[in-house]
């Protein structure tokens, strides 16, 4: 992750930053986000904290409006303690993700909701036309959810590793200008907020680390369908980079059966592939994505297309499972939810019809976030650097 401004202190009203930097407060913070609401008591078994230190932080937290008192717990002896939650109006974050086919823009509160979003199918966006959308669309969902641009703490974006290299058809050769971008330039205006960089699937699997399965699920591989294909891989609460930041890059595996020889596996496994496949069979990716009903035709060509794509998985879920041994692999991207769901429960049952031939296998599931995870997993990358602690797992035990 790359950041920008970040020697400025970000707009956060009521919040001392410095004191949020304390390891231990971050670290009961993200447990009171991930698992809240929680007592004072819950909190130092889950966080190896004592009882004395848990009351002074979370006496800092509430002066400094990061949590809310909300409540009692009743059912035991004696005076029923206290549960603590984040207060989701604490603070906010912009996501941004770009892509070769689209925009999307989000505004986020601290408890991970979406509060308003922008998205613009487009493809090979040049990066004026994307300040362009930034900038008259910021300011108007910061009014209409009503947030103060104060409690703003940063912006992230995230977009694919060499966004204006990776030759694809229909780029234009003006689209390597992508590859001279400064990103903090770009969305420096109208709000000045930090800048934070990723690459679209690290963003997602962080995304999905803080607010989806990622919290039942401390090491696992996220697989990013978009215009192309990605993945991120998540082990003991920590993303993994690798020596290059390069670590995940499933897309650019040769395919097996059935492909051209050297073809990669993203050539059929993206949505670029599903539009091909669709075109070649007379129907369009817009009646699937954003169309009414789709007719028979359609239907049945996007569950051909579902089988091919799951089959073309094995090779990639076979590496994954054998190297890394994660505890789930979780599909998302920007297919609708009932494809990524069949895609994803597809692969599964091939998978384990492969269990006898592999080490372990990991269950394949869709991604809790999945449309909008590079965005809002984007979003909460100030969230991380300001508030939250390095590692999701930090805490000696469950809840």
């Amino acid at each position: 992750m790359t950041a920008s401004n970040t020697g400025e202190r970000p707009r956060l009203s009521g919040t001392n930053l410095e004191r949020a930097a304390d390891h231990n407060q971050r670290v009961t913070l993200h447990a009171i986000r991930v698992l809240g609401p929680l007592t004072r008591v819950e909190l130092a078994g889950i966080t190896g904290l004592t009882g004395p230190a848990i009351a002074n932080i979370t006496k800092r937290l509430l002066q400094d409006g990061l949590i809310d008192e909300a409540g009692q717990r009743r059912g035991g002896r004696g005076q029923p303690p206290t549960k603590l939650v984040v207060r989701a109006d604490a603070c906010y974050s912009i996501g941004v993700n770009i892509d070769r086919d689209h925009i999307t823009l989000v505004l986020v509160d601290f408890s991970g909701e979406t509060l308003a979003r922008v998205s613009e199918e487009v493809d090979f966006a040049l990066p004026d036309h994307v300040r362009a959308l930034y900038r008259r669309s910021v300011k108007n969902m910061l009014r209409k959810a009503g947030v103060d641009v104060a409690k703003v703490v940063g912006l992230g974006v995230a977009v694919p590793d060499d966004l204006g290299l990776v030759d694809l058809p229909g780029r234009p050769a003006d689209y390597a200008a992508w590859d001279k971008v400064n990103m903090a330039e770009l969305f420096r205006e109208p709000l000045d907020l930090p800048v934070f960089v990723e690459n679209d699937a690290a963003a997602a699997a962080m995304g999905e680390m803080q607010l989806g399965l990622g919290q039942k699920n401390n090491s696992f591989f996220y697989v990013l369908i978009s215009s192309g294909l990605g993945g991120g891989l998540v082990v003991d609460g920590s993303y993994l980079r690798g020596a290059d930041g390069r670590s995940g890059e499933l897309g650019f595996m040769r395919a097996g059966d059935g492909a051209a020889p050297g073809e990669e596996v993203q050539r059929l496994v993206s949505l670029s592939g599903l539009a091909r496949h669709l075109e070649r069979n007379g129907c369009k990716l817009a009646d699937v994505m954003h169309g009414p009903d789709p007719d028979d035709a359609t239907i049945a060509c996007v569950s051909a297309w579902i089988e091919d794509a799951a089959r073309q998985l094995i090779v990639p879920l076979d590496a994954i499972n054998c190297l890394i041994n994660p505890a789930a692999v979780l599909v998302g991207g920007r297919l609708p939810t009932a494809i990524l769901e069949r895609l994803a429960a597809r692969a599964n049952e091939l998978m384990k019809e492969r269990a006898g031939l592999l080490p372990t296998v990991a269950p394949v599931a869709r991604a809790a976030l999945s449309e909008d995870a590079p965005a809002v997993g984007a979003a909460i990358l100030p969230f991380s650097h300001f508030l939250l602690p390095k590692q999701a797992a930090l805490w000696k035990a469950s809840a």
